[in-house]
């Protein structure tokens, strides 16, 4: 039941638009939550240059991995980490020859109000930070990200009793801005679009992780013409100028 719903909703996310009695042209795109403002961007300069109708379905990746296994009619996939497009590549989910590695990112480490005392990632072991907000360290990519971090400081053991595991990244960054937690790991990019919460260091030493967000084609897709003009369009200058405006890091610029 649960896969069937799941399925439904993006279906019904995804009808497709009507032009002049004529049935417009759309991709169906599974991406990232942490993608959520700086896609909607993109979608909207990509319909006004191409007349090509772009649906986004956010989630986090672990999510969106398991729903294009299960066959939901998405056209494109951008992971937040390139495990789970291994994952779905390997259930034969994947359009072979079309994965790219479209994003970088970083770590960051939001506080909120009224927290001054974090200047490193030590610093989350002080007393005044009760309660750290991750994505689930055992399946989200942001949280598998943070703990593989915490894990190369050496401090893991330390801090894992203070964690709060949530369903993504973005549901981190809201629990520092109502100020549920002290302090929450995200993405620098999400750390752009904090309300309340403040930015208190971009992970970016030696022991950071390598982030990459790969973007493909789905073996469902029934538009696969106008999914490659997409990934196409991720790639290029338009888009990558946008990408750089919400703090990710493009990869793959003029291919």
């Amino acid at each position: 039941m649960r896969r069937w719903a799941a399925a439904l909703l993006i279906v019904l996310a995804c009808a497709s638009g009507d032009v002049g009695g004529r049935a417009r042209a759309t991709v169906t795109v599974s991406a990232a939550i942490s993608l959520t403002d700086a896609l909607e961007a993109v979608g909207q300069t990509f319909r006004r240059e191409t007349g090509i109708d772009v649906r986004f379905n956010f989630a986090g990746s672990n999510v969106l991995a398991r729903q294009i296994i299960d066959g939901a009619p998405v056209d494109v996939f951008i992971s937040a980490d390139e495990a789970q497009m291994r994952l779905a590549e390997s259930a034969g989910a994947i359009q072979p020859g079309t994965r790219v590695d479209l994003l970088g990112n970083r770590l960051a480490i939001v506080v909120s109000r009224g927290i001054a005392s974090v200047h490193s990632v030590k610093d989350l072991l002080r007393s005044e930070v009760k309660r750290i907000a991750i994505a689930d360290p055992e399946a989200v990519p942001a949280g598998v990200y943070a703990r593989q971090y915490l894990q190369a400081v050496g401090i893991w053991p330390q801090i894992q009793a203070k964690t709060v595991p949530v369903a993504n990244v973005r549901a981190a960054l809201t629990s520092a801005d109502n100020g549920s937690v002290q302090a929450a790991i995200v993405y620098e990019s999400d750390a752009a679009t904090a309300r309340s919460a403040t930015l208190a260091l971009v992970v970016s030493d030696s022991r950071a992780p390598t982030i990459v967000y790969p973007a493909a084609v789905t073996t469902a897709s029934k538009n696969r013409a106008d999914a490659d003009r997409f990934i196409t369009f991720l790639c290029g200058r338009a888009a990558s100028d946008i990408f750089r405006k919400y703090a990710f890091i493009p990869l793959a610029e003029h291919r």
